[in-house]
């Protein structure tokens, strides 16, 4: 297990940088997590840090309940958010928490996030929703995410930002990517029209394919 930890630590890491060079952060906001395969501890982002500079080293070890099993840097503050998720959706592996600039201005209007493209309709699997506000960091704000989320795999904090999860911590990465695409699609269709948004029955046809048989197998 400890090579596994190891992994997901450089994992994290790597997408932390990827994270700020892509523009969906700006300084140190932004958090990432990685739940260990087959066991009840997450590896997080620590709290405040510089992604440009983090190291695997940097990496917090926590079990579901936020104690600190490895590490000496304090776990990112949306700890208790991300841990939220895990205990209420077995089927997540990592979620990635942003700042991106079309899809915060969304959770600043507090309107969803609306399937009109195919690639969010498969990855999201329906509308991003705006979680209730609460303060950052908070039970509440985990409350209403985990509430607000449901069972797809984005969801927006009202005046604050975007949350991706999804089955492993790179594809919750290009959730918040294709999200925040959508997000600036829709944006631009708004104002040259009137959008069409995409069928439910579709938007749930093309998550179950997706799901069941986009991509290469897993080895």
């Amino acid at each position: 297990m400890k090579k596994d930890i190891e992994q997901v630590k450089q994992t994290v890491a790597r997408l932390g940088k990827k994270m700020l060079e892509s523009g969906l952060v700006a300084g140190t906001w932004g958090n990432i997590s990685c739940r260990i395969g087959g066991e009840d501890l997450v590896v997080i982002t620590p709290s405040g840090m510089d992604y440009a500079n983090m190291q695997p080293s940097d990496m917090v070890l926590l079990d579901l309940t936020g104690q600190v099993i490895e590490g000496s840097r304090k776990p990112s503050s949306e700890a208790p958010l991300h841990l939220a998720i895990y205990r209420n959706r077995e089927d997540v592996a990592g979620i990635v928490h942003t700042h991106s600039e079309v899809a915060t201005a969304f959770s600043v209007l507090r309107e969803p996030i609306e399937p009109v493209v195919e690639d969010a309709a498969m990855l999201v699997g329906g509308p991003v929703q705006v979680a209730d506000y609460a303060l950052p960091g908070t039970t509440e704000l985990a409350q209403h995410v985990v509430a607000a989320l449901e069972n797809r795999y984005a969801v927006l904090m009202a005046n604050h930002g975007l949350v991706g999860v999804g089955r492993r911590v790179e594809e919750a990465f290009t959730v918040c990517q294709v999200v925040e695409k959508c997000a600036r699609v829709y944006a631009w269709a708004r104002a040259l029209g009137k959008p069409v948004i995409l069928p439910e029955h579709d938007v749930s046809m093309l998550s179950r394919m997706y799901r069941s048989s986009y991509g290469q197998p897993q080895k």
